[in-house]
């Protein structure tokens, strides 16, 4: 019988979080389950630090807020956590001790609201015993085996409309604008941005692009009497003779993505501006993409996938994802989610066993933007 519950929620916040938290904690009172929120993250879960979750009281009007109203954690590997110790930093496996705080706390189920990271340590955690529900949350959209995750349609939404805006300064201007957008190593916001903006080139962490190939069609363009070209590209793309542009190489430790990407945007405008002579100018989206209020797609979203998550728990289904597929709402197994990335503790993110969910060449949407003459970088 399940009494009692937690939430985390954990990696960067993302517009959805609060809806998905509202959704968990009004279906689990429907059903008289007690529901709790860890604070920051599996940082809460080694800290033992929780809350109590009410829709009348700190659960109550989360519908439109974006963020998470018990914070979030992206530096944090409970397997290998890194520490200070006599003045020295060193690494640590807690988990044993977090499987401790759990099962004090009496709680039945964890709920693990996040990406490929947070998901890979929440199949860890099941296999040292503690019952997971996972929740797809990313504004990447590069979950395995679930087609939309929430906080991903508000993200393009965004990078859309700044398409939009771009276009009058480039057309005004005689310009090439470039922008940047999140996606780490799936493309998934830029290309479909590009499409929903009418952007003139879309480059992808998928499709090594060739500078020349970009430079060809802003000068196909500008023969044309188009004076202007609107570039989108994700932070994660690269050239067919190059690398991802990385920005900062972090140290928080084994089993975290320390690579910090950003750059892209300004090497592609430079690039630009000195083969074809136009002035090119680079606006970087970043954090506006995964902020604030999420659309109305997102909430209906949200509020199934927490439903749907507190459901499973009730019919005793744990260690699973919850998914959609085809547009109806089911769950996959952790193990399948995390593919063959099976080492604990090991690193998550774009590794060649790592099992996120990046764009096919035969997908739609690569098939819909050739055939709109965007150009691909190939």
């Amino acid at each position: 019988m399940l009494k009692k519950v937690a939430i985390i929620t954990n990696g960067g916040d993302c517009p959805g979080l609060n809806a998905v938290i509202r959704a968990i904690v009004k279906t689990a009172e429907t059903n008289g389950v007690e529901c709790y929120g860890y604070i920051e993250g599996y940082k809460g879960l080694y800290e033992n630090n929780y809350i109590r979750l009410e829709s009348s009281g700190r659960a109550s009007g989360l519908l439109h807020r974006g963020g998470t109203i018990i914070g979030a954690s992206n530096s944090t590997n409970l397997f290998n956590l890194k520490v200070e110790e006599n003045g020295q930093t060193v690494y640590k496996d807690v988990s044993d001790i977090c499987v401790e705080n759990v099962k004090k706390a009496g709680f039945d189920c964890i709920f693990t609201l996040g990406g490929d990271g947070t998901q890979k340590s929440a199949r860890d955690f099941s296999t040292k015993g503690l019952k997971i529900i996972g929740v797809p949350k990313t504004i990447d959209n590069d979950v395995a085996h679930c087609e939309m995750t929430f906080g991903y349609n508000t993200a393009v939404s965004v990078a859309a409309e700044a398409v939009d805006r771009l276009h009058s300064t480039a057309e005004s201007h005689h310009r090439v604008m470039v922008l940047e957008v999140m996606g780490r190593y799936a493309g998934w916001i830029a290309l479909e941005s590009a499409i929903a903006g009418g952007a003139d080139v879309a480059l992808i962490p998928e499709i090594p692009y060739d500078i020349n190939s970009v430079v060809d069609k802003i000068n196909r363009r500008r023969q044309a009497g188009k004076d202007f070209s609107i570039v989108v590209v994700s932070e994660g793309a690269k050239s067919k003779d190059g690398d991802m542009v990385v920005k900062k190489t972090l140290d928080d430790g084994k089993g975290l993505d320390n690579i910090r990407l950003g750059g892209i945007g300004e090497q592609l405008a430079e690039e630009i501006e000195s083969r074809t002579g136009m002035v090119s100018r680079n606006t970087v989206l970043g954090y506006v993409q995964r902020g604030g209020t999420p659309t109305a797609y997102d909430r209906v979203l949200s509020s199934k996938y927490g439903y749907k998550a507190m459901e499973l728990a009730l019919e005793g289904n744990f260690n699973v994802l919850v998914t959609l597929k085809d547009g109806k709402l089911g769950s996959v197994s952790l193990e399948d989610v995390v593919g063959n990335n099976k080492e604990i503790g090991a690193r998550s993110g774009g590794t060649e066993t790592t099992n996120i969910k990046r764009i096919k060449m035969d997908d739609d949407l690569i098939k819909v933007a050739r055939n709109l003459g965007i150009c691909l970088g190939d």
